[in-house]
């Protein structure tokens, strides 16, 4: 039996892709600095912010204003893994203009580890074919953060 001769109907699954948010642009949260991402995360990071390391990213659009987040890991404690596939799907399926990354070490640890920085470095590359910029990645503590933007690091 051939193509032609298949009823496909039945055998083919249509995709739908939606995003539906729930407040209107002008009520978003704009962010402008790292210390205004930092809040953000501080405000919808979990209670284990000490005790296992999880990965959040904020999504954003042209104006800079919070499309909403998404945690994207929670793993160990001395480590997560960020699938960078599932990070630019999310971007796409939002319509985002920009993301910024976070993720937490719970030792309170600031420093980004060579792990950290091929990650941030690969994301960075990846978005910037689909014209979705990595405008910063956060690594927090519940005392302070460290930014990739502001240290020069992408």
């Amino acid at each position: 039996m051939t193509l032609k001769d298949m009823n496909l109907t039945n055998q083919l699954s249509e995709i739908q892709v939606n995003y539906n948010p729930k407040i209107k642009a002008s009520d978003m949260v704009k962010v402008i600095t790292s210390k205004d991402a930092y809040e953000c995360f501080k405000h919808i990071w979990s209670d284990k912010i000490n005790y296992v390391e999880e990965s959040i990213m904020l999504l954003l659009n042209r104006a800079n204003k919070v499309l909403g987040w998404v945690k994207l890991s929670s793993g160990g404690i001395t480590g997560t893994v960020i699938d960078q596939r599932m990070v630019l799907q999310i971007a796409l399926k939002t319509n985002a203009c920009s993301i910024i990354l976070s993720h937490n070490h719970p030792s309170g640890n600031l420093k980004p580890s060579d792990t950290d920085i091929k990650l941030t470095k690969s994301i960075k590359e990846g978005g910037s074919i689909m014209e979705i910029a990595l405008l910063d990645h956060l690594i927090i503590t519940d005392e302070g953060y460290y930014s990739f933007a502001d240290e020069g690091m992408i």
